[in-house]
């Protein structure tokens, strides 16, 4: 359980993908190379025509990455490689196949606010604040800014980045574009996506992969992109501004 855990459940063509970590639903580094190979499984799955990514408990949809493994990054190498688990991931959201429909019933920070944008679709509960922090601790978000630009714009991007303190509620996200609807309950989350998620499944699998690449039209460089991202985090990550804001934020 240190390591967080991943399922993955198919009915009806839908595959819903859930993770959890007792750290807010934060990943580790293992956690993210699972759920980047569940993705890359399930675009090659003819079962499969609609994929369903969501968390489990009810406060957090997914605090980013693993502060522990950030603390104990040494050199270069272990900075990139780190940094590289988001890019992962993202890559594989972005290349996979199928439809992702997103399920964010609370916060997101940092990756979480990634992985959100990665999806195809998302919903969320009123409950699903965000917030961009990297900055406060001497590094930025480097890898998701491509990803988050693409859905909310460089101007709210540059307001969720800039103003690392502050929450954004889910409504400002819904304006921006980060999510399709907001609803008061998760109840009323799991309904809607249940609905759509049935409807996508429904529909010829072929349009569904063309339309994936229509969607996605422009990021081919991401590969390459993301991976110089991770090496500018991974180098900013050894300064001693970020090693003293770590230690103090660790302390608190």
């Amino acid at each position: 359980m240190n390591n967080g855990s991943l399922y993955t459940h198919i009915q009806n063509n839908i595959a819903t993908v859930e993770f959890y970590h007792p750290a807010s639903n934060s990943f580790p580094s293992e956690l993210l190379k699972r759920l980047a190979t569940t993705f890359n499984e399930l675009s090659l799955n003819d079962d499969v025509r609609v994929i369903v990514l969501k968390s489990e408990k009810e406060k957090t949809f997914c605090a980013g990455a693993s502060f522990d493994e950030l603390i104990a990054i040494k050199n270069n190498e272990e900075g990139k490689h780190f940094f590289m688990g988001f890019a992962n991931v993202i890559n594989a959201m972005r290349t996979c196949s199928k439809l992702i429909i997103g399920r964010v019933q609370g916060k997101a920070v940092g990756g979480g606010v990634g992985l959100a944008a990665a999806c195809d679709y998302c919903f969320a509960t009123e409950q699903a604040s965000i917030k961009l922090s990297e900055l406060t601790i001497g590094i930025g978000p480097f890898v998701i800014a491509p990803i988050v630009e693409r859905k909310i714009g460089i101007a709210a991007l540059s307001e969720l980045t800039l103003d690392a303190t502050s929450w954004k509620n889910a409504y400002w996200a819904k304006e921006k574009g980060l999510f399709a609807k907001v609803f008061e309950s998760i109840n009323e989350l799991d309904a809607e996506v249940q609905n759509l998620s049935l409807k996508l499944a429904s529909y010829n699998p072929k349009a569904l992969y063309e339309m994936k690449k229509v969607l996605w039209e422009g990021t081919e460089n991401w590969g390459h992109l993301l991976e110089e991202r991770a090496k500018t985090s991974g180098a900013l990550v050894l300064s001693e501004f970020t090693k003293t804001a770590l230690q103090k934020f660790k302390k608190q």
